[in-house]
């Protein structure tokens, strides 16, 4: 279902809680809502107003990825950028790193199963961005 995006500070900075399997529909939620903005490569749960830890994004094939709970664990090639975000009006400088080591998991089959990848360029700082978000960082 299409959900309406969520502008309140106080929501955006409340760090989310982890997603367990039953958080699906959330999911579902997530990919349906980000398909529906025009020019939107990425979204996170608490955009939507649900404060559990999943991210949605679109990979350079237009193909949408969904992370429940992901965790950076290692970043090389940091550099200062400026980012613009769907619901925070203010443009952000922050660090983002060119190459990035997620741990995540992925629901398969009704279950969630580990899963750790790397990540390079555009698609690492999508995933930054949103994992910022999950952590209640407004950006």
């Amino acid at each position: 279902m299409i959900k309406d995006l969520v502008h309140d500070d106080a929501i955006l900075s409340t760090p989310c809680e982890p997603a367990t399997a039953e958080d699906a529909s959330v999911a579902t939620d997530l990919v349906d809502t980000l398909a529906s903005i025009d020019d939107a490569v990425c979204l996170a749960a608490n955009q939507i107003g649900v404060t559990k830890a999943i991210i949605a994004f679109q990979d350079d094939k237009d193909e949408v990825h969904v992370m429940f709970n992901p965790k950076i664990l290692m970043g090389l090639g940091g550099a200062k950028v400026e980012e613009s975000c769907l619901t925070h009006e203010e443009v952000s400088k922050v660090t983002r790193f060119a190459k990035i080591k997620v741990s995540f998991d992925e629901l398969v089959d009704g279950s969630l199963r580990a899963r750790r990848r790397d990540y390079v360029g555009w698609t690492a700082q999508m995933i930054q961005h949103m994992v910022d978000h999950c952590k209640g960082k407004l950006v």
